[in-house]
């Protein structure tokens, strides 16, 4: 395992932080999943990094990548457009680059915002640089950054991926087969197996006050960092505290069938060696809280429960109610600081 060091600098407390400074956070995953937990820590904190996964194959973003070879846009689009800020400039910029072409041509269901990044890739030459400049314009509120510089493919054991076949192991390969796997995925790899790191990404994590992953797609949107070697380094060694958000529901295909506690073995199981301090569920998606709270303790972690879904009963998050779930772990596990 490679050795990793804190940078430090200026009058700090004795805690180590900058006196007045907001809690430095980081947010692992793709897709909705981290969407929705970027909008929520922005509400939090000034300080907040999402790093992105690049396995997406699918629509606008697989094209992209067939055809030029680029790292896939759509999630890092997604993740720049929850940064948006809430008034007329953000949100306006925010429904631009989610807009998407309805044609019968090449353009139909490309994004603006796919296009906008992939221009300014090729422009600049330089990934970090080119969603920096994004931000930027957006006036997004955090930075967005991809976990690897290189186009990452999903590969999956899953069994009883031919229905005809139930008991069988297959390898099924691309993002959106995996997300839509008829059988039960046993585990996942990334291709190339051993993809390097963004350095600014495992900077970000070493230098972290928190860590967030999940909630998102457990197999092809959380598991993924964790295969990435040195980004899983920096998470094994960081002295930031993380925690883990569990979704509200098992997903079709990907996690039927999941219970909560299930989430966080296969996790357990692709990442032995790391440790977690808190896992965040909805209180009302978890039927046996002891078997959660077992699981948890496995990984050196507390489980959470927080209202956090949204009150209209569908399986998605509510961004006031989960920024304050989060408010509340930074501040009762571990405070480090005066952050607001």
């Amino acid at each position: 395992m490679k050795v990793y060091r804190r940078r430090t600098s200026g009058p700090v407390l004795r805690t180590g932080r900058k006196r007045g400074a907001q809690p430095k956070v980081v947010a692992l995953g793709g897709g909705m999943g981290l969407s929705a937990s970027l909008a929520a820590l922005r509400r939090i904190t000034g300080d907040l990094t999402a790093v992105v996964t690049v396995a997406d194959d699918g629509g606008s973003s697989g094209r992209l990548r067939e055809e030029l070879g680029v790292l896939p846009p759509g999630d890092l689009r997604k993740a720049l457009a929850a940064l948006c800020g809430d008034d007329d400039w953000g949100q306006t910029w925010a429904r631009v680059i989610q807009h998407r072409f309805q044609s019968q041509g090449e353009l139909h269901e490309h994004a603006v915002g796919n296009l906008l990044i992939v221009a300014l890739w090729e422009q600049l030459g330089d990934h970090v640089q080119a969603l920096d400049l994004v931000g930027k314009l957006l006036g997004a509120h955090g930075r967005v950054l991809p976990m690897s510089a290189v186009p990452l493919e999903l590969e999956a054991l899953v069994r009883g991926h031919d229905p005809a076949r139930p008991t069988d192991v297959d390898t099924v390969r691309g993002q959106a087969t995996v997300a839509l796997t008829p059988g039960e995925v046993q585990s996942v790899n990334l291709v190339p197996h051993d993809p390097p790191a963004v350095p600014e990404a495992v900077e970000a994590v070493l230098d972290a006050d928190w860590v967030v992953l999940g909630p998102g797609s457990w197999f092809s949107s959380v598991i993924p960092h964790l295969l990435v070697p040195d980004l899983l380094d920096a998470l094994t060694v960081t002295k930031a505290r993380k925690v883990l958000s569990l979704n509200l529901a098992p997903q079709p295909g990907e996690t039927d069938g999941f219970s909560p506690q299930r989430h966080l073995e296969v996790l357990g199981r692709h990442a032995p060696k790391l440790a977690l301090d808190v896992v965040l569920a909805d209180e009302a998606a978890v039927p046996d809280r002891e078997s959660l709270a077992d699981a948890a303790k496995q990984l050196g972690a507390v489980v959470e429960l927080a209202a956090v879904a949204a009150p209209d009963g569908s399986p998605k998050h509510d961004r006031e109610l989960l920024a304050a779930a989060y408010d509340r772990i930074f501040r009762m596990h571990g405070r480090i600081g005066p952050w607001r």
